[in-house]
């Protein structure tokens, strides 16, 4: 009997030991953004930024301090819209601002003389993307797009709204599953589905620009190898599709440039995740590829700038080489030390597709090496009637205009 006991002791002391150590051998998955690092990269100490969740007040940013071109001023707009990400107007004037991290979409509207910031939907999933037309209001979820009919006269009870297109994100996966949505002259609902992952072989719907048709909920992919577009605008004579996408994490501070890139048919193919910026091979992804099998982008931005919303300006306020150019909002950098871009940039291109970064709005990077190193952050832009523009700075839920005079 005792040396039943002992052999019995024995194995279960040993069932218990392989237990732990397969425990042990499977430690629990990184945050989405830090996969992809080398191992001499553990340590590091660079980190995504989070903004302030419940906003902050106009007197508390220093707009005076920001850097533009001569004739140009920048003044709050409108504040009380915590995490403002994409900007739409409405046929009535009303702005509609969204957001990420937290669950609205905010309409902004004049009310006895002052700007009044209404929350016109709750307990939304990642409502980041919109689009305005012909009064009706599309949201973009993590994984439904819902029209809402009407909804300048139904702000206060905007209602279900209907369903264009659902399942969006089967899997659920952690990542860049927050969308981008524009409204292309085909009538259709273009929008991105970024990479569940930092740098990862992606599924057919994912690291891709696909459109829906919003009368028949029918979805095609448009563009594929698009790692993660959170900015894209048709070009107002040519009608091509224009985007900005963010390159991969982790392979350095200098690599891989974020991108701006235009899609001239459906079916092209962007790189990710064999190719980066064009011309730089994966070094998981990219063996046994060549960059030359893939679209190039027409202008390398700089590397981790976060390029994000992107506008042509087609209005008449400013100068006249501001014309059919694209005003492009850089969230700025938190894979890279030193930090760079929290600012606005405009891009030129030329009769022969020869694209041209012109410094427009800066001043919201204050110290490229302190922890955080902003004090505010562009998301996206928007053209108004009177040809002002409107940009949103999601890190202070703040939206500002800028104007022009000339001097």
């Amino acid at each position: 009997m005792r040396i039943q006991t002992l052999l019995s002791t024995a194995v279960l002391a040993s069932l218990a030991s392989t237990a732990f150590a397969q425990q042990a051998a499977a430690p629990a998955a990184p945050p989405s953004w830090k996969q992809g690092m080398a191992s001499e990269q553990a340590q590091s100490a660079l980190h995504p930024f989070l903004p302030h969740m419940t906003g902050r007040a106009a007197t508390d940013v220093p707009v005076n301090t920001l850097k533009v071109p001569a004739g140009f001023k920048v003044e709050v707009w409108a504040e009380g819209a915590p995490e403002a990400r994409s900007l739409v107007l409405g046929d009535k004037g009303t702005v509609f601002a969204s957001n990420r991290n937290l669950s609205n979409v905010y309409a902004i509207i004049d009310k006895d003389g002052k700007r009044e910031v209404k929350t016109i939907l709750k307990g939304k999933k990642v409502p980041n993307g919109l689009v305005f037309d012909k009064g009706t209001l599309y949201v973009a979820e993590r994984n439904t797009i819902t029209a809402y009919d009407n909804i300048e006269a139904n702000l206060d009870n905007p209602g279900a709204g209907r369903v264009v297109i659902d399942n969006l994100d089967p899997n659920n996966a952690a990542g860049h599953f927050w969308k981008y949505m524009v409204m292309g002259p085909d009538g259709k609902l273009y929008f991105n589905i970024g990479s569940p992952q930092n740098i990862t072989m992606p599924t057919y719907n994912e690291a891709s620009i696909l459109r829906v048709d919003p009368k028949t909920g029918v979805m095609e992919n448009y563009a594929q190898g698009v790692r993660n577009s959170v900015g894209m605008a048709f070009h107002p004579v040519t009608k091509q599709l224009w985007f900005t996408e963010h390159g991969r994490d982790w392979l350095g501070t200098d690599l891989p440039n974020d991108e701006l890139n235009v899609a001239t048919k459906k079916g092209e193919h962007f790189g990710f995740p064999f190719c980066h910026q064009g011309d730089t091979l994966d070094p998981v992804y990219g063996q046994g590829r060549s960059c030359s099998e893939f679209k190039p982008p027409v202008l390398k931005l700089g590397a981790h700038i976060a390029p994000l919303g992107m506008k042509f300006y087609t209005g008449k306020m400013f100068p006249a080489e501001y014309k059919n150019s694209m005003l492009i909002a850089q969230h700025g950098s938190w894979n890279r030390d030193p930090k760079q871009g929290y600012n606005l940039i405009r891009v030129s291109v030329d009769a022969k597709g020869k694209a041209t970064k012109h410094a427009f709005i800066d001043g919201f990077l204050e110290n490229d090496r302190a922890d955080p190193p902003m004090w505010g952050r562009p998301v996206d832009v928007l053209q108004m009637k009177d040809g002002s523009i409107l940009f949103s700075d999601d890190f202070n839920g703040i939206i500002y205009r800028v104007s022009y005079s000339k001097p």
